[in-house]
């Protein structure tokens, strides 16, 4: 085996832990992607002979790299857009007992996503090494460049803030019903000027594979693109939440064929991602509410 095969094979094996410590501390799966390549192009100008613990070098690198990320991001003042509906949680190497693990499934959510993008880059990056990955503060201090009592504080702040996702998601999830029955009615009555309202200038829709053989528009981006993209449509579609999150779904006989899920930021839309392969609908919780709900 030459030594590029030997190194990529090295990397490969740690590539799924770097994935998951990605899309905690970016929210966002393409994103994720891009800080483990990063990491990769790192690793190949590296002599991974003079590194000791190739994990934790690994992850030293995408963590700094999605520190930068999450900096660049906030100095951009950027709207959080990810691909597509956030994955189950992606089982790390660390040591922890499953009564952990369990816990934490159960806490990192969708509407955890969305707590998590209101903290600093810091805090974001302390907690989800620390409490969701088991990096000692020592190493998570030398990544945000202060002392391990003030990594510590980081964590202990953001753990605040996410144990209190119960009450932060129950104002998103009624904020965001109230935006999705606006835009469906607007949708089904064709009314242009509503539907605008209720997106953002740069919204974005996207369809997979599977919904574009079955019609469905490829992409528009800006809010009259979109406007118009659904302007008169969505007849049949019925809100429903989305792993917990409100959207809507388009389910004839009871079947849903596709499913509709809005990104949603300071009450407008930023961007809606039509799911029609059944492979992934089959990955996703679905409950249909009704309009009185």
């Amino acid at each position: 085996m030459s030594h590029n095969d030997q190194m990529a094979e090295e990397f490969e094996e740690n590539r799924s832990h770097l994935r998951a410590v990605a899309y905690r501390m970016l929210g966002s799966v393409s994103e994720a992607d891009d800080a483990v390549q990063e990491a990769w192009l790192r690793f190949s100008r590296t002599d991974p002979s003079q590194v000791e613990n190739l994990g934790g070098w690994l992850t030293t690198v995408v963590s700094r790299v999605c520190l930068d990320m999450l900096r660049s991001r906030a100095s951009r003042r950027e709207e959080w857009m990810p691909d597509h509906m956030p994955e189950p949680l992606m089982r790390s190497a660390s040591n922890a007992d499953p009564e952990h693990e369990a816990l934490l499934a159960d806490s990192v959510g969708k509407a955890v996503l969305v707590v998590l993008e209101t903290l600093a880059p810091a805090e974001r990056l302390a907690f989800v090494l620390h409490d969701m990955f088991a990096v000692t503060f020592d190493e998570i201090a030398l990544i945000v460049e202060r002392s391990p009592a003030a990594t510590r504080k980081l964590a202990s702040r953001a753990r605040r803030r996410v144990q209190g996702a119960d009450t932060d998601a129950t104002i998103v999830h009624d904020r965001q019903r109230t935006v999705v029955d606006a835009f469906l009615a607007a949708s089904r009555i064709g009314d242009l000027q509503s539907l605008v309202a209720l997106l953002d200038p740069d919204a974005v829709v996207r369809a997979d594979r599977v919904a574009v053989a079955m019609g469905g528009d490829w992409q528009a981006v800006g809010a009259t693109a979109v406007a118009k993209t659904f302007s008169g449509r969505a007849q049949a579609a019925k809100p429903t939440l989305i792993d917990g999150v409100p959207g809507a779904v388009w389910a004839p006989g009871g079947t849903p064929r596709v499913v509709i899920d809005f990104t949603i930021r300071d009450g407008q839309i930023v961007s809606i991602d039509l799911i029609a392969d059944p492979t992934h609908i089959r990955q996703i919780e679905l409950e249909l509410l009704n309009d009185e709900d």
